[in-house]
């Protein structure tokens, strides 16, 4: 049987002549400026406008360009040899779709066609879900499948915050990191999201906070000093916190050692090299801090390429988990099984 799995991530620019058009898909998007389309659009245009040269000025950091497109490809290769060893049933291939850069969703599924699985099973790199992040990803592959009638079984892996490959893989890049250390502070960072976005319902917070909570469980060290925190703040509105900025500060007045977890990319990119690695560790020196220190994205650790793997396999084992949402809040794509699948 062959299946087609579409691997969901952001997308960065190439080069540095794409910062802008990339600026502009990202708040184009009715996910992330929820406004009548006549609105957006020429908003969108101007943020994208008055913010590529900031952005270009952190991508010439990176050397001109994103590196998340690479990093993606080598997740997709892993994965794909991985669901290819633990299932002889099946034949899997895995394909890349970035929300807001190339490969988009337009291009990709011209190769799904072409392939012509029997079933198609949607993967976020996203492990918390958001309607900004899997919603909007989600919704403009359908979006493409209708337009181009494509039509097959398809399946959906909404979220995965507390699977337990994925806390061991955290687990275990953090120990490495703190092994020799006797005293530090962990900060857990996450983007953030304005506080009107998880009024609405969108249960990102509350799966950030199950991960964190889960790993430092899984961690079982006496009086751990820890906290979640959140960064990449933009624009006037009231964001979720505390910041990841402010939690820097106070704790490299104290002296104490920094180590830093991005809990919710699994992709290294430009809020993790350049807003992790150089902002945040500029402000930390400037604060006092004599030791700072990043655990790295989950990239390919293998337990992780494990949890997706098994996801994918297994996904009709799993059974409602209520955890992953908040009370009162179902699964945001009213599937009936989670984490979260949907037989179309």
């Amino acid at each position: 049987m062959k299946k087609a799995v579409i691997l969901f991530n952001l997308g960065g620019p190439d080069k540095l002549d794409s910062v802008e058009p990339f600026l502009f898909n990202l708040f184009n998007d009715p996910a992330i400026l929820n406004l009548p389309s006549f609105i957006r659009y020429p908003l969108a245009k101007l943020i994208a406008n008055r913010r590529a040269p900031t952005a270009k000025k952190i991508y010439q950091e990176l050397g001109g360009s994103s590196p998340i497109l690479r990093l993606t490809e080598e997740q997709s290769t892993a994965l794909e040899l991985k669901l290819n060893q633990d299932d002889n049933s099946s034949e899997y291939r895995c394909f890349i779709v970035m929300r807001c850069w190339h490969p988009r969703a337009e291009n990709v599924i011209k190769d799904v066609i072409n392939y012509n699985p029997e079933e198609v099973i949607l993967m976020p790199l996203y492990p918390q879900f958001s309607a900004a992040t899997s919603g909007s990803s989600f919704k403009e592959w359908k979006e493409t499948c209708k337009k181009n009638g494509f039509q097959a079984k398809t399946s959906t892996i909404c979220c995965y915050p507390n699977d337990e490959n994925f806390v061991q893989a955290h687990k275990d890049e953090i120990l490495k990191k703190i092994n020799n250390l006797k005293t530090f502070k962990l900060i857990f960072s996450a983007h953030g999201l304005p506080e009107k976005n998880i009024k609405k319902g969108d249960p990102y917070q509350w799966q950030v906070e199950q991960s964190v909570e889960r790993i430092v469980k899984s961690l079982d060290i006496k009086n751990l000093d820890w906290v979640l925190s959140y960064q990449s703040r933009v624009g006037p509105l009231k964001w979720i916190g505390p910041s990841t900025e402010d939690i820097i500060i106070e704790n490299s007045k104290l002296g104490k050692t920094i180590v830093l977890v991005p809990i919710a990319f699994v992709s290294e990119h430009s809020e993790t090299l350049v807003e992790l690695d150089i902002e945040y560790k500029e402000l930390a020196d400037k604060n006092g801090c004599k030791n700072y220190l990043r655990v790295p994205a989950l990239g390919t650790n293998e337990k992780y390429i494990k949890a997706m793997s098994n996801l994918i396999i297994n996904k009709q084992d799993y059974n409602f988990n209520e955890e992953l949402f908040p009370p009162k809040i179902q699964c945001p794509n009213q599937f009936k099984k989670c984490p979260c699948l949907s037989y179309e």
